[in-house]
């Protein structure tokens, strides 16, 4: 496996930064934001570290000297909206873009694009089915054309009062995975598998492994502690964020050790990418840096990398 970070946490820092920090702190790899540049629309949003708005081949070959000259691969390209807003004006702008993304990974020669399905977070997932496919079968199908895979992230996006009850995500648990994947039955999709977003859930993150690796495209390092004694005052009818925490790798529920035991067993020997979103971290550039350090030694006593 080669352990990496997602770039999200260092929004300050440019493409040349990013690249020399995570080599001076022992990473092989990195999941590269390419949000269009803007405002952030929600918290680790916005972050443009590849910007893929007429991105061409000089471009690319920037981007790869960049990474060349550290040492340091890219993992996948990153770009995670809501592609099945309710407003399909605003949902074409992020398809649009998803195939920015698409190309740009292609000619990057990275060959892997991360991002959300997406959902209309006021009808339930049975309603949301036509939409997903008139949206996704012809994306699945673009990303095909450029010979690159599509790891959709498991996160419910179910946090704040504008994302409930539904959340902006479809693909949050193993029954809706199945009948994506049955639905577009193709090797450039798969999963951007992020444990954390299972515990809270109360869904054993080891079965998602062994029946789903398969299918793994990428890989997502949080950590996610459930406070019971918060849990015991809303119960699990409130929202996640009154009753679990995310953290980084080691200061939550996740036993990696036992983690990386499963993942390895079922063959995967792709990117790990640590993604922070610990509060308790994301002060100052320093800290946010030192999280990644200590994240990273943290996971390495685990994994062999190559």
């Amino acid at each position: 496996m080669q352990l990496g970070f997602v770039s999200a946490i260092l929004p300050d820092l440019s493409l040349q930064e990013v690249a020399e920090f995570a080599a001076s702190a022992g990473f092989t790899c990195l999941e590269l934001m390419c949000w269009p540049k803007g405002k952030a629309e929600r918290r680790y949003a916005g972050v443009t570290h590849i910007d893929v708005t007429d991105f061409d081949a000089n471009a690319a070959k920037t981007v790869k000297q960049i990474m060349a000259d550290n040492g340091v691969t890219i993992s996948g390209l990153g770009y995670y909206p809501n592609p099945l807003m309710p407003d399909q004006a605003e949902a074409q702008v992020y398809i649009d873009h998803i195939k920015r993304v698409i190309e740009a990974s292609a000619l990057l020669e990275v060959g892997v694009m991360n991002t959300f399905i997406g959902r209309d977070w006021t009808r339930s997932v049975e309603d949301n089915w036509p939409r997903f496919l008139a949206v996704w079968q012809p994306l699945i199908k673009f990303a095909e054309e450029h010979n690159v895979r599509v790891g959709i992230e498991n996160c419910p996006m179910l946090f704040t009062m504008d994302e409930w009850p539904g959340g902006k995500n479809l693909a949050t648990t193993p029954a809706i995975w199945r009948r994506m994947f049955e639905a577009i039955p193709s090797d450039n999709f798969g999963l951007n598998f992020d444990p954390s977003h299972l515990v809270w859930q109360k869904i054993d993150y080891l079965k998602a492994i062994r029946d789903f690796a398969g299918k793994f495209i990428h890989v997502h390092a949080k950590d996610a502690r459930v406070d019971q004694h918060r849990l015991d005052e809303v119960g699990i009818m409130g929202t996640p964020l009154q009753f679990h925490t995310p953290k980084l790798p080691g200061l939550g529920d996740i036993n990696w050790g036992q983690f990386f035991s499963v993942l390895s067993d079922a063959g995967y020997n792709g990117p790990v990418c640590i993604e922070v979103e610990d509060r308790a971290y994301e002060g100052p550039l320093a800290s946010r840096k030192a999280s990644l350090v200590q994240s990273g030694g943290y996971l390495r006593q685990f994994l062999a990398e190559h």
